[in-house]
């Protein structure tokens, strides 16, 4: 559906132009010849964008526009007039105006600035959105994290959002890798289409073909009727491939084809379905050394990896665990009260978390009903494997303090070293991820 625009002219015969300028551009227009109509019908047409004269006879064009921003800010005002000042024009810009167009304007102009108007806010809404969901991710409201590699991965989640590229997603089991993929789907254009989740590994080997591309009548055992694949339910939306380095190789090269031609062939069918979908994938598997091994197809992993997102694990980032903690108290709907102790906390900063997120939802929830009283103790917590110790490759803290990041980068370069500059060996000498390793070389500018 196209977006709708309020128009409000005392001029009739311009009113009437600028109406079918507008709709011959696509738009829905609404119109009022008045102020006071204009703001009647802004409070029970909602549109989209509202352009305004200023001289309207019973209402000045500028305290429509600040009736209008009071309603709803996110509306974006244009206002017209064809007795501008420079006067005027601050004015009306102070007061919330996105534009400020003197008569007599060309279609063009007017057009433009109207597309960009909604463009603005769309982004907006966008953003609203993308800002909700993330509390879900990361527990607190907004963009806000103390962990720097995983405001780098928001920042980023919010550029990629609206575009039509494929995303790949990787991290470990429990870091909230399909809460990411529905972030980026909300934040899109796509939004109002399906977000269609399948994991790979899953479903039978023998079922993923039917699965994905859908089946003809006859085609296997129990298909008695034609049926849709996934890729045709999420045409117009998103469909996000879990766990894709599970997916044996000769449904690579189908899924390879179906991404490439934007078409699929149901299981006992002669003909192709266009479809249109917007691919996300994850996988907790080092793709590249799944490549090296001959278990995962080079040319499907370039073409899944237009966008890498890499969600670092909680143990890298603890200065968000407090956070976490408080935000699933609430989530869980914990009794009034209900808290932590420092040393409930302290403990939950020293342990590996190996299921990462989901494991601390779940802690959390296990000692919400197990509890004695309204504060849990650090022996309540009751982890199922003993926490990290502090002392591991610890160095001697001298007075003057000491840099972390060079202890870090001093690591790297020798685990870099040591290999002769294989990174995959480096990496599993500092017992992490291979793109997590690229991810600090190219942090540290090594």
């Amino acid at each position: 559906m196209s977006e709708l625009i309020l128009l409000v002219d005392d001029d009739q015969s311009l009113r009437r132009v600028t109406e079918y300028n507008l709709a011959s551009a696509g738009f829905r227009v609404v119109t009022a010849g008045s102020g006071y109509n204009g703001l009647r019908e802004f409070k029970s047409k909602s549109p989209d964008l509202v352009i305004t004269d200023v001289r309207l006879g019973d209402m000045d064009g500028l305290e429509l526009l600040e009736a209008v921003k009071k309603v709803s800010s996110d509306i974006p005002v244009i206002v017209i007039t064809a007795f501008g000042t420079i006067e005027m024009a601050v004015e009306a810009m102070r007061r919330g105006a996105f534009n400020f167009i003197t008569k007599p304007f060309d279609r063009d102009t007017l057009r433009l600035s109207c597309q960009k108007a909604i463009e603005l806010k769309t982004l907006r809404l966008s953003n609203q959105l993308l800002s909700e969901e993330v509390n879900k991710l990361t527990g607190v409201l907004g963009m806000e994290t103390a962990n720097s590699a995983m405001a780098d991965l928001l920042n980023t989640a919010i550029k990629v959002a609206n575009s039509e590229s494929t995303v790949l997603i990787t991290g470990e089991s429990g870091t909230g890798k399909e809460i990411l993929a529905r972030l980026i789907h909300k934040g899109s254009h796509r939004k109002t289409g399906p977000m269609v989740a399948v994991n790979s590994a899953a479903i039978p080997d023998t079922l993923i073909e039917s699965e994905l591309f859908g089946h003809v009548k006859g085609a296997c055992t129990g298909a008695v009727s034609n049926r849709n694949g996934r890729f045709q339910t999420a045409s117009g939306g998103t469909l996000f491939l879990d766990e894709i380095g599970d997916l044996k190789k000769e449904m690579q090269v189908k899924l390879l084809r179906a991404i490439q031609e934007r078409e699929v062939t149901p299981v006992g069918s002669d003909s192709h379905d266009k479809v249109d979908v917007r691919i996300i994938a994850a996988t907790n598997k080092d793709l590249r050394q799944e490549i090296a091994k001959g278990r995962f197809r080079e040319d499907l992993y370039y073409r899944l990896e237009v966008i890498p997102l890499h969600i670092p694990p909680l143990r890298e980032r603890r200065e968000d665990i407090e956070t976490l903690v408080h935000h699933f108290l609430n989530k869980l709907d914990a009794p009034s009260g209900v808290r932590f102790s420092k040393q409930a906390l302290a403990v939950m900063m020293k342990y590996n978390w190996p299921g990462n997120i989901r494991e601390l939802q779940n802690i959390v929830e296990r000692c919400i009903i197990l509890r004695k009283d309204s504060v849990i103790e650090a022996e309540e917590v009751n982890l199922p494997f003993s926490p990290v110790s502090d002392e591991v490759m610890i160095p001697e803290i001298p007075e003057e303090g000491i840099s972390l990041g060079a202890i870090e980068k001093g690591l790297i370069k020798k685990a870099l070293r040591i290999s002769n500059g294989n990174r995959s060996k480096a990496a599993r000498l500092l017992k992490i991820q291979r793109h997590v390793l690229i991810y600090r070389i190219k942090k540290f500018g090594l």
